[in-house]
Protein backbone atom coordinates (compact mmCIF):
# COMPACT_ATOMS: atom_id res chain seq x y z
CA UNK A 1 0.00 0.00 0.00
CA UNK A 2 3.00 2.47 0.64
CA UNK A 3 4.54 2.05 -2.36
CA UNK A 4 1.32 2.56 -4.20
CA UNK A 5 1.00 5.86 -2.22
CA UNK A 6 4.22 7.03 -3.35
CA UNK A 7 3.71 6.03 -7.28
CA UNK A 8 0.44 8.02 -6.81
CA UNK A 9 2.00 11.07 -5.92
CA UNK A 10 4.63 11.07 -8.20
CA UNK A 11 3.05 10.21 -10.81
CA UNK A 12 0.92 12.86 -10.11
CA UNK A 13 3.44 15.12 -9.38
CA UNK A 14 5.28 14.13 -12.09
CA UNK A 15 2.16 14.51 -14.52
CA UNK A 16 2.39 18.04 -13.13
CA UNK A 17 6.35 19.22 -13.19
CA UNK A 18 5.92 18.16 -17.32
CA UNK A 19 3.21 20.63 -18.00
CA UNK A 20 4.21 23.75 -15.63
CA UNK A 21 8.03 23.24 -16.70
CA UNK A 22 6.85 23.29 -20.09
CA UNK A 23 4.15 26.61 -19.66
CA UNK A 24 7.04 28.65 -17.95
CA UNK A 25 9.70 27.83 -20.75
CA UNK A 26 7.55 28.67 -23.12
CA UNK A 27 6.12 32.18 -21.52
CA UNK A 28 10.04 33.29 -20.51
CA UNK A 29 13.45 33.22 -21.83
CA UNK A 30 13.69 29.97 -24.09
CA UNK A 31 17.76 29.76 -23.30
CA UNK A 32 17.10 29.82 -19.11
CA UNK A 33 15.90 26.89 -17.72
CA UNK A 34 13.25 28.84 -15.69
CA UNK A 35 10.68 26.20 -16.21
CA UNK A 36 12.78 23.60 -13.63
CA UNK A 37 13.58 26.63 -11.66
CA UNK A 38 9.87 27.16 -11.46
CA UNK A 39 9.25 23.52 -10.17
CA UNK A 40 11.98 22.98 -7.87
CA UNK A 41 11.08 26.34 -5.82
CA UNK A 42 6.95 25.25 -5.69
CA UNK A 43 7.91 22.47 -4.80
CA UNK A 44 10.49 23.05 -2.08
CA UNK A 45 7.92 25.54 -0.99
CA UNK A 46 5.38 22.70 -0.60
CA UNK A 47 7.31 20.32 1.05
CA UNK A 48 8.52 22.98 3.60
CA UNK A 49 4.98 23.63 4.65
CA UNK A 50 4.15 20.07 4.32
CA UNK A 51 7.20 19.30 6.90
CA UNK A 52 7.12 21.88 9.06
CA UNK A 53 3.54 22.83 9.31
CA UNK A 54 1.61 19.88 9.36
CA UNK A 55 4.25 16.93 10.25
CA UNK A 56 6.15 18.79 13.08
CA UNK A 57 2.60 19.45 14.31
CA UNK A 58 1.51 15.62 13.86
CA UNK A 59 -1.43 17.15 11.42
CA UNK A 60 -0.12 14.77 8.39
CA UNK A 61 -0.55 10.79 8.65
CA UNK A 62 1.72 9.16 7.49
CA UNK A 63 0.01 7.96 4.31
CA UNK A 64 -0.50 11.77 3.01
CA UNK A 65 3.07 11.65 3.85
CA UNK A 66 3.68 9.04 1.59
CA UNK A 67 1.79 10.30 -1.10
CA UNK A 68 2.22 14.06 -0.93
CA UNK A 69 5.72 14.71 0.62
CA UNK A 70 7.74 11.76 -1.03
CA UNK A 71 5.61 11.00 -3.89
CA UNK A 72 4.14 14.08 -5.22
CA UNK A 73 7.29 16.29 -4.10
CA UNK A 74 9.61 13.90 -5.40
CA UNK A 75 8.24 13.52 -9.08
CA UNK A 76 7.51 17.31 -8.87
CA UNK A 77 10.75 18.49 -8.26
CA UNK A 78 13.61 17.82 -10.82
CA UNK A 79 17.35 18.00 -9.59
CA UNK A 80 18.14 15.50 -12.13
CA UNK A 81 16.98 17.57 -15.20
CA UNK A 82 18.46 21.03 -12.90
CA UNK A 83 21.86 18.91 -13.32
CA UNK A 84 21.37 17.68 -17.10
CA UNK A 85 20.33 21.56 -17.90
CA UNK A 86 23.78 22.75 -15.73
CA UNK A 87 25.91 20.63 -17.79
CA UNK A 88 24.21 21.17 -21.46
CA UNK A 89 24.68 25.17 -20.66
CA UNK A 90 28.28 24.01 -19.27
CA UNK A 91 28.98 21.94 -22.80
CA UNK A 92 27.76 25.08 -24.38
CA UNK A 93 30.35 27.64 -23.06
CA UNK A 94 27.17 28.99 -21.01
CA UNK A 95 29.78 29.61 -18.00
CA UNK A 96 26.99 32.76 -16.49
CA UNK A 97 23.99 30.86 -17.37
CA UNK A 98 25.27 27.46 -15.93
CA UNK A 99 26.35 29.61 -12.73
CA UNK A 100 23.33 31.32 -12.16
CA UNK A 101 20.99 28.34 -12.90
CA UNK A 102 23.09 26.54 -9.93
CA UNK A 103 22.85 29.52 -7.47
CA UNK A 104 19.10 30.34 -7.86
CA UNK A 105 18.23 26.40 -8.18
CA UNK A 106 20.23 26.33 -4.56
CA UNK A 107 19.26 29.42 -2.74
CA UNK A 108 15.57 29.53 -4.40
CA UNK A 109 14.72 26.19 -3.44
CA UNK A 110 16.71 26.68 0.08
CA UNK A 111 14.24 29.86 0.82
CA UNK A 112 11.52 28.06 -0.49
CA UNK A 113 11.38 25.29 1.99
CA UNK A 114 11.92 28.46 4.68
CA UNK A 115 9.20 30.04 2.92
CA UNK A 116 6.96 26.79 3.16
CA UNK A 117 8.12 27.02 7.17
CA UNK A 118 7.44 30.58 7.66
CA UNK A 119 3.56 29.83 5.92
CA UNK A 120 3.20 27.51 8.71
CA UNK A 121 3.77 29.98 11.71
Amino acid sequence: MKILLVALGAGLGGGLRYWLSGFVQKLTLAYFPFGTLTVNILGSILLGFLIFGLDEKDLLNSNLKLLIGIGFCGGFTTFSTFSVETVNLLRDSEFILAGSNILLNVICTIFGAYLGYLLTK
